[in-house]
């Protein structure tokens, strides 16, 4: 798959709630994720596909998702980006019990077929 089809992949399986099966079968396993920010319980830089599965089971875990829209993807050499529009819950931390918007722009970088690093911004 070429980029855009990796992003197009990528955009269907989160529509559909597959984020697991995004990560097992997108993401290369030596993957970078970076967040905007960062927790003690999550830091904002990550590596290795068992840590990013443990990031997806933490968000699972951590909030209640009424609603999630994906936009994309965005193509540009072997970049793409997608935008994440979420109505979330929080269920521990400052913003528990609270119901809040949260929009994300998610920027990927492919190499060798394989999602190599993600970079969000929100």
């Amino acid at each position: 798959m070429d980029t855009k089809q990796i992003g197009e992949k990528l955009v269907e399986l989160c529509r559909a709630g597959k984020n697991g099966e995004a990560i097992d079968t997108l993401y290369d396993k030596d993957i970078v994720s970076v967040e905007a920010q960062g927790a003690p319980e999550m830091p904002a830089e990550m590596h290795g596909i068992d840590a990013i599965r443990g990031k997806n089971q933490w968000w699972i875990a951590n909030h209640e998702v009424h609603s999630a829209k994906v936009e994309g993807p965005f193509a540009n050499g072997d970049r793409f980006a997608v935008t994440y529009h979420y109505e979330i819950t929080p269920k521990t931390g400052p913003g528990q019990g609270k119901r809040t918007k949260m929009d994300e722009v998610g920027v990927y970088n492919v190499k060798n077929g394989k999602i190599a690093r993600e970079e969000f911004f929100y």
